[in-house]
């Protein structure tokens, strides 16, 4: 004699909520942790715009610097990229302001930019103006 087969228990087939809860919540303590720091920078730069070239001519001590593919133009003397913390280090003593203008060349890395920036900020530049063509 056979038994009859019994019936299997129904399965769960509701979706359980827990771990996409758990997953939302994380990125949104990630999201609320990370939208200032996008906001944020280290370096404080102010940007000079087209219509203050005019002005930049009435400003007595500043520094200028253009940052090329091959070093970088102090004051129109070109130096090497190595040597622009003994270029600027010494002018920079010698400045009232301590204003820093930097322009970039066509085809520079980013990289190479912010450094400069970060070094002319380290040899005690207070004010530093990026201006673009």
């Amino acid at each position: 004699m056979r038994k009859p087969a019994k019936r299997k228990e129904d399965g769960i087939f509701d979706p359980n909520m827990t771990p996409l809860i758990d997953v939302s919540l994380v990125l949104v303590v990630i999201l609320m942790v990370a939208t200032p720091l996008a906001f944020q920078s280290s370096i404080a730069v102010s940007s000079a715009a087209k219509s203050g070239r005019a002005a930049a001519l009435a400003r007595t001590e500043q520094i200028e610097i253009e940052v090329l593919l091959d070093g970088v133009r102090v004051n129109r003397f070109v130096v090497p990229r190595e040597a622009l913390g003994q270029t600027l280090g010494p002018m920079l003593d010698a400045s009232a302001t301590r204003t820093v203008i930097v322009r970039c060349a066509e085809g520079v890395t980013h990289g190479s930019f912010v450094g400069v920036l970060d070094e002319t900020r380290a040899l005690g530049a207070t004010r530093i103006a990026v201006v673009g063509d």
